[in-house]
């Protein structure tokens, strides 16, 4: 699992720290885990990275993964509320925080990409 979630915690400092003393041990992390793990993980990313999407295939992916996440419930093992719950998380502050994100620009990660040299006069 990549730091999406951790994003997703923000400043609640207590949050983050039960998240990465769990899943920052994958030695200790049981294949259901990583599982579920992978699970919210996938949808937490596609959420963020089509919410703005002007195509079609796009936005069906943003809409599959919102209604996954607004539905309260717990019919399903794998319902959003029921993977937060096994994975140690409170859903609706997970649900919060993704709904504010929305409203606050993307962070762009510029790590690894070259800058382009100034030009110089001949």
């Amino acid at each position: 699992m990549n730091d999406t979630v951790v994003s997703i915690l923000g400043a609640d400092a207590g949050s983050q720290q039960r998240y990465l003393d769990t899943f920052q041990r994958s030695e200790f992390l049981t294949p259901e885990k990583s599982l579920l793990s992978a699970i919210l993980d996938d949808a937490i990313h596609v959420y963020r990275k089509y919410q703005h999407s002007k195509n079609r295939e796009g936005k069906e992916r943003y809409r599959e993964a919102q209604a996954w996440i607004r539905h309260h419930g717990n019919d399903w093992i794998f319902d959003f509320d029921n993977v937060c719950d096994l994975l140690g998380f409170n859903p609706d502050f997970i649900r919060r925080s993704l709904s504010q994100s929305k409203t606050q620009p993307a962070v762009h990660d510029h790590r690894g990409r070259r800058r382009p040299r100034p030009r110089r006069a001949a």
